[in-house]
């Protein structure tokens, strides 16, 4: 097969040929919330039980971590840092020399059981933060799960749910235009994606209608991404799959990664022709048949994506 844009030098004007190619082995046990920076060049990403947040350089393919107090589960770019949902709340982070990250909090969670931290998350087109909560024991599958806004980095505020009733809340997206929000739960007792009217003066969702059931496809939906046409790609967790899915939630293609567990995507890449999909690395059981399980792969989509918003605050 031919190189990837990430092999080789020469190669870096288109993404892959074919296939899924890995671009860091990182082994990480739940790797998720992958962003590209296009001024840098770079794929930022975090492992949410090993506190860090990643860095992969395109040009070099080195691969930088820092660490966080608490664990990091989503991230949308703030200034020359980042606004995080994390365990106890929403932080502004700045990577700091020696490998640590600063931490501010800008918003306390109130959970509704001990036990519990931020999930998926990702900036709407005007710049509010979206972030869920779920019950980290997923065993107890409990609908304690809800979704919060944050439209201000003014430390020491305290959200309210915005929508709630969520096992496990993932697959946040916003349409092209703003104008619908997506929002999954990828819960095995649950394993649907709604759409919603988004107001995009106000940041209201309403008119919840029935977007997928993924009961009917391979994989429980986990995070997404939207491309340029208005197509939702999500991950199918368990299946080794990325779907899309066009507007009107019909099927379009699915792409193959040598993972059971891929976790979400990201396009980036020259042009944001590149899909990139983090993964989890299961403990305890039998890695042979997913040993590149953890890493981050690249994939070409054969569509272009959306630069993803910054937060505003």
């Amino acid at each position: 097969m031919a190189a990837g844009p990430f092999e080789a030098p020469a190669a870096r004007a288109r993404p892959p040929v074919a296939g899924a190619e890995l671009i860091v082995d990182a082994r990480h046990g739940v790797g998720e919330s992958p962003v590209w920076q296009a001024a840098e060049q770079a794929l930022y990403w975090v492992d949410i039980p090993g506190r860090t947040l990643n860095r992969w350089r395109a040009e070099d393919g080195s691969h930088t971590a820092w660490t966080a107090g608490e664990q990091i589960a989503c991230l949308a770019r703030h200034g020359d840092g980042w606004v995080a949902g994390m365990e106890s709340g929403i932080f502004a982070l700045r990577p700091e020399a020696g490998g640590q990250l600063a931490q501010t909090l800008l918003a306390r969670i109130p959970h509704a059981l001990a036990g519990m931290r931020l999930n998926d998350g990702r900036c709407d087109r005007q710049g509010r933060f979206w972030t869920g909560s779920m019950l980290m024991d997923m065993a107890q599958g409990a609908p304690v799960g809800a979704l919060y806004r944050l439209d201000s980095a003014q430390p020491g505020q305290t959200l309210s749910p915005r929508l709630d009733g969520l096992v496990v809340p993932n697959g946040i997206a916003f349409s092209p235009d703003g104008r619908t929000m997506y929002v999954s739960d990828s819960h095995a007792s649950v394993r649907r994606v709604w759409a919603f009217d988004y107001d995009t003066r106000t940041g209201t969702p309403s008119n919840r209608r029935l977007f997928i059931d993924m009961n009917s496809f391979p994989g429980r939906p986990d995070g997404a991404a939207v491309d340029a046409h208005g197509c939702y790609w999500i991950c199918g967790n368990d299946a080794g799959l990325v779907h899309r899915f066009t507007p009107d939630g019909r099927l379009d293609r699915s792409l193959a990664v040598p993972v059971k567990k891929p976790t979400m995507c990201a396009f980036g890449g020259p042009g944001l022709r590149t899909l990139f999909v983090a993964s989890i690395r299961p403990q305890g059981i039998d890695l042979s048949d997913q040993p590149l399980a953890g890493g981050v792969f690249a994939l070409n989509p054969g569509v272009a994506g959306l630069a993803e918003p910054a937060f505003r605050g």
